[in-house]
């Protein structure tokens, strides 16, 4: 499905790539769902690829509810730019690369389910009329959930699907 330019359309292609990681990772015994990643990557393995998810799923609940009470949300985060993107992602790694498996799933699984009660209050002009609201700037408020879930959530797939082969 090309970019969602609608509401229905990002809420079923967000829905539809978060199934699609899930199943993949799903079906993995549990020997390959611990199983380190090769050398070169950040995320170690799944649930390190999972836990990153869910944080950017907080941080953009995080800047929608800054950005909509009409203040400046920093983005991508506190003390980050998106140019130290890099350090910011190392920090997310360390907050969780101890928690077990199944509870980063449980979280990423509330966190996407909120995200898709939010997408799910606003309608199309709200969400892909460019300028509509100064926390997102020049873009659109779909663009940003856009990037915290479908997008995201293939290339997690990729990502995976590229260190398990």
């Amino acid at each position: 499905m090309p970019r969602p330019k609608t509401k229905a359309e990002l809420i079923q292609l967000s829905q539809e790539n978060f199934r699609k990681l899930n199943d993949f990772v799903d079906a993995f015994s549990e020997p390959e769902l611990i199983a380190e990643f090769p050398e070169g990557t950040l995320n170690r393995n799944i649930r390190d690829v999972l836990a990153h998810l869910h944080e950017w799923h907080l941080m953009m609940l995080n800047w929608y509810h800054v950005g909509m009470d009409g203040k400046k949300p920093d983005i991508p985060a506190k003390g980050y730019t998106w140019k130290t993107l890099p350090a910011l992602n190392k920090e997310i790694w360390d907050k969780y690369h101890t928690v077990d498996l199944g509870e980063v799933r449980k979280m990423l699984n509330t966190s996407f389910a909120t995200l898709q009660q939010v997408i799910g209050k606003h309608s199309d002009e709200e969400l892909f009329e460019k300028k509509r609201y100064k926390w997102t700037g020049t873009t659109s408020l779909g663009a940003y959930f856009i990037s915290a879930t479908s997008s995201h959530y293939d290339w997690a797939y990729k990502l995976i699907k590229k260190c398990k082969k």
